[in-house]
């Protein structure tokens, strides 16, 4: 829908209104978006700082960029809101990761069942405030041990951290002719039992599109806590 027109009168794009079956008009962002979608988008997330016109502008091209990397907002509403709050003068990003690790060994059993192992460790130092944290932890997989480590890492400062489960985990190839070096799109939902949010990365890595995701949830969950 063009939102600017929707904004003036609803009826002339919708034939009912969604009120009356249960639903609810959502605008959505996209690279199709225009200056109005944005507003409207800031208003439903209760983002009233003041943008200036050129402020907007930028910030418009700054969600057609990251939607040229394969970032997809639509779907990722957390993303885009850590987004816009970025640029506001004074947002401080709770953490920053300065570098991480992941080894993955394979372990084949012998016996009956010739079943193989899988362990991934993922090993992170990440900086929150003034301090630098290193930590390490197991999982079952590089996605499963890259969250639980940062968790860790993080959990001294921001408690809230240790509630946040990872509930839906998605990948999307966008480009597949280019087979094993494809860019794809990670998207992430979360939960810390009071609420539920979802987010996205993307790169021709998946562990790194896996990781922007992630971080993206965990600064969420720090940034906006549950009230």
């Amino acid at each position: 829908y063009h939102v600017a027109g929707i904004m003036k009168d609803e009826s002339s794009y919708q034939h009912i209104d969604p009120g009356l079956v249960g639903n609810s008009s959502r605008v959505l962002v996209s690279e199709l978006s225009g200056q109005r979608n944005l507003l409207v988008k800031m208003e439903e997330l209760g983002i009233d700082y003041p943008f200036s016109q050129d402020e907007i502008r930028n910030l418009l091209q700054v969600v057609k960029e990251k939607e040229s990397e394969g970032f997809q907002y639509e779907g990722a509403e957390a993303s885009f809101e850590l987004l816009v709050r970025r640029q506001i003068p004074g947002y401080v990003r709770p953490f920053e990761i300065e570098d991480f690790v992941i080894v993955e060994r394979h372990r084949h059993r012998r016996g009956d069942d010739q079943r193989n192992d899988m362990l991934a460790e993922a090993m992170v130092k990440i900086r929150a405030g003034d301090d630098e944290h290193h930590t390490a932890a197991e999982g079952n997989g590089p996605v499963n041990a890259l969250d639980l480590a940062a968790r860790k890492a993080l959990g001294s400062a921001y408690p809230d951290v240790l509630n946040v489960k990872l509930v839906d985990y998605k990948v999307r190839i966008l480009d597949s002719e280019s087979a094993t070096a494809a860019q794809v799109r990670v998207l992430i939902e979360s939960t810390d039992g009071a609420r539920y949010w979802t987010t996205v990365g993307s790169s021709t890595d998946i562990i790194e599109a896996s990781w922007l995701a992630l971080a993206d949830a965990l600064e969420y969950a720090i940034s906006l806590p549950s009230p």
